[in-house]
C-alpha cells in the first residue's frame, strides 16, 4: 500500500505513514474507530475518572523543588556535598531547608531563603545563628502536628550554631523532614 500524503510505499497493517506520519488505514478501519469513539462518548454508565492530586505532597514532589512538602534527601551525601564544593551546597541546602520547613510548619509568610542567605552574609554570619534558633522552633512546631516528641531543638540549634557546627543542625533539619514526608 502507498501513503495517500507523500507517495511512499507503507507495508500493510500499518496505520501511520513512517514517513510523514500520514493516516495511511483504510476508510473501513477510520470509520469503524470512529463509531467505537461516538459510542464511548454517548454511554452515560461510562464515567470519566479524575484524580486531583494538586494538594497531594507525593504527587507534587517530583525531585525537583517545589515550594510545598519537603523532599527527602540522603543526609550523609548532602554533608559529602558540602565538603566536595568548598561550602557551596550549604547554600543550596540552607535555602530548600528553609522553605521546606516554613511550608511544613504551616508559615508560608516567614523569611525567603534567599533572604536568609542575604542577611547571612551581610551580618557575617551572625544572623544564621538567629536563622537556626527561629529553624529550632519550627522544627518542633512540624513535629507536633505529625506526631512526633517535641524536643527543645531551638536551644540545641542555637547551641550549636555558636560553637560553629551548623552543619549538624542541617542533618537534624533534613531528618526531620525525611521523616515527616516518609
Amino acid at each position: 500500500m502507498f501513503c495517500p500524503n507523500c507517495g511512499s510505499q507503507v507495508d500493510d497493517g500499518i496505520r501511520f505513514c513512517p514517513n510523514c506520519g500520514a493516516d495511511v488505514a483504510p476508510e473501513a478501519e477510520t470509520s469503524e474507530a470512529a463509531e467505537s469513539v461516538n459510542e464511548t462518548e454517548s454511554a452515560p454508565e461510562q464515567a470519566e475518572t479524575y484524580t486531583d492530586y494538586s494538594n497531594d505532597a507525593k504527587a507534587v514532589n517530583d525531585g525537583g523543588f517545589t515550594g510545598g512538602a519537603g523532599t527527602s534527601r540522603n543526609i550523609v551525601l548532602c554533608i559529602i556535598l558540602v565538603f566536595v564544593t568548598c561550602g557551596i551546597y550549604s547554600l543550596y541546602w540552607m535555602y530548600v531547608l528553609n522553605e521546606e520547613i516554613n511550608s511544613l510548619s504551616g508559615e508560608e509568610n516567614a523569611t525567603g531563603g534567599g533572604l536568609v542567605i542575604l542577611f547571612t552574609f551581610i551580618t557575617c554570619g551572625i544572623y544564621s545563628i538567629y536563622w537556626f534558633y527561629k529553624m529550632g522552633e519550627r522544627v518542633d512546631s512540624i513535629k507536633v502536628n505529625h506526631g512526633m516528641a517535641s524536643s527543645s531543638s531551638n536551644i540545641l540549634y542555637l547551641i550549636l550554631a555558636i560553637f560553629g557546627l551548623g552543619i549538624v543542625n542541617y542533618a537534624f533539619m533534613q531528618d526531620t523532614i525525611n521523616k515527616v514526608v516518609a
